[in-house]
């Protein structure tokens, strides 16, 4: 028997723990979540130990899944076994390799598998084999009539009640999208937005789908495409955003980016460290990108650097914050910038 997404959160703590998962959906963002609190509750368990197949690599062999269910753990009595099965469709190899894996589970390990893609053509005998012995979580897509509850609960969560005319404001703006909904929710509390708003404090606050934003300024960056981040930077300036909301995020990122340089200048396992700390895929390939041929120095510098920036936003130090601010982006995304990072005057 499958349970949805919303039941699966609301049971797991109280819910005993079973030795396989498959959590699966065509909406990321639950998939995700789902996944994410299953994991924390493990860690609660004391599952200290993960490992991470991935079915989609190249020369990935489903011998692996059999291997590594065999295998005693190395660092602790209880681990956690995650295969990423993007497709849903393990193919007849991997529907085998699963079925006998769910046939003879072994102690002390939980395996989690987790797609982004599920529908009724999905699953067969190994899927029916899982659901015996473990659970199925299927994150269904909300469907338009219950995206303005999600989002009102959404936003309850954050300690925001919406008035009916602002909710349907957001809604309308998001256009069924969960992910874009989160994030402008996220947004709004970081904002320190807080209790009861109308439809006029959300038309100020949140963006709507041709507004330019810090995520894309970002995401701009990470593209190394400084001519797009410079207009973003303009428009977000004209639109009336200022300087000390957008430092903190920024540095955020570029503590990251420093944070997986080192790894990468220490041993080589960037990529093997984000996927230990559940870095979305696409979000693992901008961030090699960023950080090939980089030093963490570099991205240090750089958060040095927005210190600066916040100064002078501030009046604290002679200088446009808008243009050290430029300077900084420009040094990120222009990748002949590395290596040479200047100060801000």
């Amino acid at each position: 028997m499958s349970v949805s997404a919303d039941a699966f959160l609301g049971g797991l703590e109280r819910a005993a723990v079973k030795p396989v998962y498959l959590i699966a959906g065509a909406e990321p963002l639950l998939v995700q979540e789902c996944a994410d609190a299953l994991r924390a509750k493990l860690r609660a368990a004391g599952f200290s130990e993960r490992t991470v197949l991935d079915s989609d690599e190249s020369g990935f062999d489903w011998n692996d899944l059999h291997q590594q269910g065999a295998s005693m753990s190395l660092f602790a009595s209880q681990r956690l076994l995650e295969l990423r099965l993007p497709t849903g469709k393990p193919g007849k190899d991997g529907a085998q390799a699963i079925l006998e894996y769910c046939q003879s589970p072994p102690p002390d390990t939980v395996l989690l598998i987790t797609s982004q893609e599920w529908s009724n053509k999905h699953g067969g005998k190994w899927s029916e084999a899982l659901e015996k012995v473990g659970q199925l979580v299927i994150a269904w897509p909300v469907k338009p009539h219950e995206m303005t509850a999600w989002v009102g609960q959404r936003l309850a969560a954050k300690g925001i009640q919406a008035a009916p005319d602002a909710l349907q404001l957001l809604v309308s703006r998001v256009e069924g999208n969960l992910l874009a909904a989160n994030q402008e929710i996220n947004k709004l509390a970081m904002q320190g937005v807080q209790g009861r708003i109308g439809a006029e404090q959300m038309q100020q606050w949140v963006a709507d789908s041709s507004r330019f934003d810090v995520f894309k300024l970002i995401d701009a960056c990470y593209d190394r495409d400084f001519p797009r981040a410079a207009r973003i930077l303009r428009g977000l300036k004209a639109e009336g955003e200022q300087v000390p909301a957008l430092v903190p995020m920024v540095g955020k990122e570029l503590m990251t980016l420093a944070h997986y340089a080192r790894i990468q200048e220490n041993s080589r396992r960037a990529q093997a460290q984000m996927q230990a700390d559940r870095v979305w895929q696409s979000k693992q390939a901008q961030m090699l990108r960023c950080i090939d041929g980089a030093s963490s120095r570099h991205f240090e510098a750089l958060a040095g650097q927005l210190g600066r920036v916040d100064l002078m936003s501030k009046g604290r130090l002679e200088g446009d914050a808008w243009t050290a601010l430029e300077r900084v982006l420009a040094q990120w995304a222009d990748a002949k910038a590395k290596g040479r990072v200047s100060v801000c005057a």
